[in-house]
């Protein structure tokens, strides 16, 4: 299954995935592990460049007769969550942890490189080492930076290692498969006063109550139930004391849509809503509503091809399609260039690795990593193949 890896980038993948683990970072802190990834593609030969992006890193595979880039991008940043304990590998970082993954992503890249530049593709493979995935603007900061140019990416890769699926399974799918992913911070005004005098008061919390339920409308009764979508509200702060009623109350949230038009009618409609309900309570409003990813939207060209390879590789009945409501910030990257993001199963019920993910018990069955090394070689090969 895995041919393209020798015994010493088998042995590397779990070396560094489990270093890396040991040692994780939060977005734009990535300094050691950016150094880790560094010092590896050095030895590889390989063209480096630091600093992307604030910790990123880019290696680069040139074939000088290359007329054609691909990127593949891993990203490295941890998530400020505490570890349960009992792992030899575990965090020595207290409240941060790899919790997501990217530990593997990292070390994945890394072996797959070395496996391209042993046996060198027809074309330039840019590896792209991502800070801060998790909702800092990783992708952004990099392509700020240039990450996309000198050489300019025709196409873009990415992998992600799946809890939800059995080390074995590949999901690609063309299309949208990851949604996108707003915020809302919501400040709800009125008139303080007595708990005992509500009729002197304008109740803000009694209006942002009405708002938690009022704003599921934008999902139950205004959009296309064949259109997935998500409105949640994460956050609801009013009040000081049982005897008083608040000047303002607060709420936060979430939304998510796999639709491009519906993610870009959505704030308009939720401010309706919110107009409205503040309206009929005698309220006023501040409403700070944050684009963070669009949906995730796979190149249908690219992901027939990594369909392809994955059958391949684990059999075609091991290869299904996944959606998720969850977001990636390698939207951002694949709205410039047409790619393909895949998952690639990790869970193992007989190993006990069953923990979703950002679970203080997450893991990554490490027969997973020279899967998602193989696949990533053999798509780099195809893709200058074809």
């Amino acid at each position: 299954m895995t041919d393209h890896l020798n015994s010493q980038e088998r042995e590397d993948l779990v070396r560094l995935r489990r270093d890396i683990h040991r040692h994780p970072e939060l977005g734009f802190e990535e300094v050691r592990t950016a150094g880790v990834v560094a010092k590896y593609l050095t030895g590889l030969g390989l063209e480096v460049q630091t600093g992307v992006g604030k910790t990123g890193v880019v290696g680069l595979l040139r074939n000088p007769k290359a007329s054609k880039t691909l990127g593949i991008r891993a990203d490295m940043d941890a998530l400020p969550v505490q570890e349960a304990e009992g792992r030899e590998y575990g965090s020595a970082t207290p409240g941060v942890m790899h919790a997501c993954g990217h530990d593997g992503h990292t070390a994945t890249l890394l072996a797959a490189m070395s496996a391209l530049r042993r046996e060198a593709p027809a074309g330039n493979v840019k590896a792209i080492f991502q800070p801060a995935e998790e909702g800092l603007g990783g992708a952004p900061a990099m392509i700020k930076d240039g990450v996309l140019e000198n050489p300019t990416v025709d196409n873009t890769l990415a992998m992600h290692y799946w809890a939800s699926l059995p080390t074995g399974t590949i999901a690609v799918k063309s299309g949208a498969l990851m949604a996108s992913a707003d915020e809302f911070y919501l400040t709800v005004k009125g008139k303080g006063g007595h708990a005992a005098a509500p009729h002197e008061t304008i109740d803000p919390l009694h209006c942002a109550a009405h708002l938690v339920t009022a704003l599921q409308a934008v999902v139950s009764r205004q959009t296309d139930p064949m259109l997935p979508a998500v409105v949640t509200v994460g956050e609801f702060h009013a009040g000081t004391a049982f005897n008083i009623i608040a000047g303002e109350a607060k709420l936060s949230g979430t939304v998510r849509t796999l639709d491009k038009q519906l993610w870009e009618d959505i704030p308009g409609r939720l401010e309706k809503v919110i107009a409205g309900v503040c309206a009929a309570f005698g309220c006023e409003y501040d409403l700070d509503y944050r684009r963070v990813n669009v949906p995730t939207v796979n190149d249908e060209a690219m992901a027939a091809m990594v369909r392809e390879v994955a059958e391949d590789l684990v059999g075609a009945e091991n290869v299904i399609e996944e959606m998720t409501m969850g977001s990636e910030d390698m939207s951002d990257m694949m709205v410039r260039v047409p790619g393909c993001y895949v998952f690639v199963g990790c869970g193992s019920e007989a190993k006990g690795i069953t923990a979703p993910h950002h679970h203080p018990e997450f893991d990554i069955d490490e027969d997973a990593l020279p899967i998602g090394a193989e696949l990533l070689v053999r798509t780099a090969r195809r893709y200058f193949e074809e």
